[in-house]
């Protein structure tokens, strides 16, 4: 085995691997987690807030036994093969172990850490931004069009997967229109690709069109509740933090393109960048919906830098490159992972530290990172409701109802009831109730938000507080379980009825 083979699958081993133990046993999934693991139940070609490649993993994930060992694996895996697709851009661009290991170094240290311990769709999307620059790249130095086609499933993957997807070809189009690849598009190839890359996403689309395209209402929500906060300043902040030991490799990578003549062909990806980058800007994007961007310059940077520290003195700033890379990362792992208990997070922020406090979707800062608050509660939750269910005689007249996604999933993710089955009126759950039973009893669970609101309460003659949640540092802290028994109206009528009329909320 050739000693640069050995050394990346040293790097995918590591990566694999670290993903695992930067998280404290203390912490539990985190909040989107639950909803995509319930999707694995319901198979279609679209949900409310994501394309359907979520619920493919999810179902494998739930064949494998549903473990979080398996949960945690697909966003590991995602990223080690950004890594492997680096590596291997690299060595298309004549680059020797050096760079490879450089550019390897700076991803495994860098915010893909943090992005991949969440099974999220953002692990998958990156990977395949990485994919389709890569695929591009063996186009112009080959000129084969089966790159094309790699290039058109790429993106497939990538759209069922995110639609996020969608900017890396509206900042790739121009950049390449502006430069002498422009005669791509005079290439009937580059159609057929397109075509086939249609046909890969079109069971999607024809879901969308069919249920009313969610996906803007999703994309409104998001524009309301959390977008609405995101301050453009911050978003252009966060694109240096996010690879800040390795910036230097970003750096030298744009350089490379204007100082070194073999990169001249792939000149156009800094016309990519500022395209790109421009377009989140403008929609206020969250800043890491940006982070696919990046990988695919480490490739660049880490090649030129190579050839750059070659001979004398300079030879041995490669030391000092990679020392950079782990002091910043040991940085990393202190303020921004999941390795201490939340009470040594909430510590730091009273001392004041450095990057101590986080700023949530609602703008406010917090002691604690949005995440790893989302990761806290759940198994608490679930384990009252189990309990209140238990308590009740009449099982097959129970519903439980939730404010949230992420009460819902967990609630169905850690119950230890077989046939239990929380449920909630937003996102995709309003699609899976099952109201094709008499309703006896409701178990209520409710956010702090929500309590003032009595609609529901009013339904019915019997009302118990039962539970809350009671972990000071969960998101859900103060979140109520009411018991609500002797309803005045037939309720699964009443709700299929508002169902229907799309009143339900």
């Amino acid at each position: 085995m050739k000693k640069g083979t050995i050394f990346l699958l040293l790097f995918i081993l590591i990566k694999m691997v670290l993903q695992y133990v930067v998280i404290n046993p203390v912490y539990e999934l985190q909040r989107d987690e639950y909803l995509h693991l319930d999707q694995a139940k319901h198979l279609a070609w679209g949900f409310h807030s994501v394309p359907p490649v979520t619920s493919w993993i999810s179902w494998i994930i739930l064949k494998l036994g549903n473990s979080v060992f398996w949960i945690k694996f697909f966003p590991a895996l995602f990223g080690a093969l950004t890594i492997l697709v680096v590596w291997k851009t690299i060595e298309s661009l004549k680059g020797g172990l050096f760079a490879c290991t450089l550019a390897a170094t700076g991803l495994l240290c860098s915010v893909l850490l943090r992005i991949n311990i969440l099974y999220q769709p953002n692990s998958l999307d990156i990977l395949c931004w990485t994919l389709i620059y890569f695929t591009l790249i063996r186009y112009i130095q080959t000129n084969n069009y089966k790159w094309l086609y790699f290039l058109a499933i790429s993106f497939a993957i990538g759209f069922l997967n995110k639609y996020n997807i969608v900017f890396c070809i509206l900042g790739l189009l121009p950049a390449l229109l502006l430069t002498k690849h422009r005669t791509l598009f005079l290439k009937a190839q580059f159609y057929y690709a397109i075509l086939l890359a249609l046909a890969l996403i079109s069971p999607n689309l024809i879901w969308q069109f069919q249920n009313d395209f969610p996906v803007l209402k999703h994309m409104k929500e998001l524009a309301d509740t959390q977008l609405v906060h995101v301050n453009r300043t911050d978003f252009v902040k966060e694109q240096v933090f996010f690879f800040i030991g390795s910036i230097f490799i970003l750096i030298v990578a744009f350089i490379s393109f204007f100082s070194y003549a073999p990169f001249k062909p792939y000149r156009f990806l800094a016309a990519v960048y500022i395209f790109t980058i421009a377009l989140f800007i403008y929609f206020k994007a969250k800043d890491y919906y940006a982070i696919g961007l990046y990988p695919i310059f480490f490739a660049f940077g880490a090649v030129y830098l190579s050839l750059l520290l070659t001979k004398g003195w300079k030879f041995y700033l490669r030391y000092l490159a990679f020392a950079i890379i782990l002091f910043f990362f040991y940085a990393l792992l202190k303020t921004s992972m999941p390795i201490y208990t939340p009470e040594t997070y909430v510590k730091n922020a009273e001392l004041h530290k450095p990057f101590s406090e986080h700023t949530w979707e609602d703008g406010k800062k917090h002691p604690i990172s949005q995440d790893f608050a989302d990761m806290l509660g759940w198994k608490e939750l679930a384990a009252k409701t189990d309990s209140i269910y238990n308590s009740i005689p009449d099982k097959k007249s129970i519903f439980i109802l939730c404010d949230n996604y992420g009460q819902t999933g967990a609630i169905n993710y850690y119950s230890k009831i077989k046939g239990l089955q929380a449920n909630s009126f937003t996102d995709d759950y309003i699609n899976w109730l099952d109201l094709d039973k008499e309703i006896k009893t409701v178990i209520r669970i409710k956010t702090v938000d929500n309590l003032g609101s009595t609609r529901d309460l009013a339904l019915f003659e019997t009302i118990k507080h039962v539970g809350t949640i009671e972990n000071k540092f969960a998101r859900e802290k103060g979140t109520q379980i009411i018991l609500l028994s002797n309803p005045k109206v037939d309720l699964a009528k009443l709700l299929k009825k508002e169902r229907a009329a799309g009143n339900l909320e």
